[in-house]
């Protein structure tokens, strides 16, 4: 949740430190996690060094909000898992923090957050959720030719920010019967709105049509996919149209 952002960039910040110039960071200068090259993407143009230093909180906060928080739409993920991706996306980039959450979650990890990784989300176990991701994240920074430098610190922030995601699980309260109808609707809603499942299904009818003697080689399953994606997209705007004229008209009287 967007309420949740200060608290998770407190965390954040606990493991930035201040100025570095290390050389053996391949990230060079930064400032409260901040890189040179970070601030001159969110300003648009070249920063020196003397510009990265100076930065005051509200800027460094308004960059992570943007350029972290936002990317990976950290305010759509459930408390705890929104900190454990987020956190990652300052360590090791915005794209690589989504591919291995999705892996976690189990959908394709494509980089980018969508309707099917957002239901993921909302269904999984949080606790088992943060784990596994906080185990991947750990594999791929000892994949890297800086873990040799860095592996110690990298290896207390990883357990740090897993336990206080856990910490922010444990301690808000279990969604109402309501909240939870409303993620297994999404759930259906996104199975229902997937081209690949249509298709499979299709696939699936035209192999038993076969079976029972039936010529099925003019079955174009693409179009037909297609063609119920349409019809289901239609239906489902009419039938929200309805439901809120009628809600509208129960509300008037």
């Amino acid at each position: 949740m967007d309420t949740s952002f200060d608290t998770a960039l407190a965390c954040v910040l606990r493991h930035e430190g201040g100025w570095s110039d290390d050389p053996r960071d391949p990230g060079g200068p930064t400032f409260r996690g901040i890189t040179l090259s970070t601030l001159a993407a969110h300003r648009g143009r070249p920063v020196t060094a003397a510009e990265l230093r100076a930065l005051e909180a509200s800027d460094i906060a308004a960059i992570y909000r943007a350029r972290y928080w936002r990317a990976v739409a950290a305010d759509r993920l459930p408390s705890g898992l929104d900190l454990a991706v987020f956190d990652l996306a300052v360590n090791s980039g915005p794209g690589r923090a989504i591919r291995l959450l999705q892996s976690a979650l189990g959908v394709t990890p494509d980089g980018r957050i969508g309707p099917a990784t957002l239901a993921a989300a909302a269904r999984a176990d949080p606790l088992a959720a943060i784990r596994d991701l906080q185990r991947r994240r750990l594999s791929f920074l000892q994949r890297l030719a800086a873990w040799t430098a860095f592996g110690r610190g990298w290896s207390r922030r990883v357990a740090d920010v897993e336990a206080e995601a856990i910490r922010l699980v444990r301690a808000t309260p279990a969604p109402s019967v309501s909240t939870a109808r409303d993620i297994a609707m999404i759930d259906t809603k996104s199975i229902f709105l997937s081209r690949t499942i249509w298709a499979n299904a299709i696939g699936v009818v035209a192999f038993g049509l076969s079976v029972l003697g039936f010529d099925t080689k003019a079955i174009d399953s693409g179009g037909l996919a297609d063609a119920a994606l349409q019809i289901v997209t239609a239906g489902s705007f009419v039938a929200s149209s309805v439901f809120r004229v009628l809600a509208t008209r129960q509300l008037s009287g």
